[in-house]
């Protein structure tokens, strides 16, 4: 037997990976949102908004791709106890990293919603490297 078939993975693990991949996909849904957002939407905002919008740098518009997508599939990984789930994760983090000093720094749009992403993006790659000691994904 290998070492994944005699750990038993705690109900907690499944609990949070299912939680943390529904969280990913609200995001994949917020990008969807955004990089296909309709001119009938666009012209609601205020013109504000609107410039906002118009004048995204190309890298964050990546950098917000990649850090959903691959967030959600470093989830996937977690919910099927694959250990490539933390390098997927980091990559994520790293890209949620760049898209949030964006928004803090240059937009000055920084939020409670800001450093959630954040903290959230930290612990999972703290449990995928937690899950890969404890032999729980491999």
């Amino acid at each position: 037997m290998t070492q994944i078939e005699t750990t038993k993975v705690p109900i907690w693990y499944w609990i949070v990976s299912i939680l943390a991949l529904l969280w990913n996909a609200m995001g994949v849904v917020a990008y969807i949102g955004q990089a296909y957002m309709s001119d009938e939407v666009l012209a609601q905002m205020s013109e504000t908004d609107q410039q906002m919008y118009a004048n995204l740098p190309a890298w964050y518009t990546a950098a917000f791709a990649i850090a959903v997508f691959a967030g959600a599939l470093g989830c996937l990984a977690l919910v099927l106890r694959k250990k490539w789930a933390y390098i997927i994760l980091l990559v994520s983090l790293i890209a949620a990293i760049a898209q949030m000093s964006y928004l803090t720094f240059v937009l000055e749009m920084a939020n409670t919603m800001t450093l959630l992403i954040i903290i959230v993006g930290i612990a999972l790659v703290f449990l995928a490297k937690h899950a890969t000691k404890k032999g729980w994904i491999s």
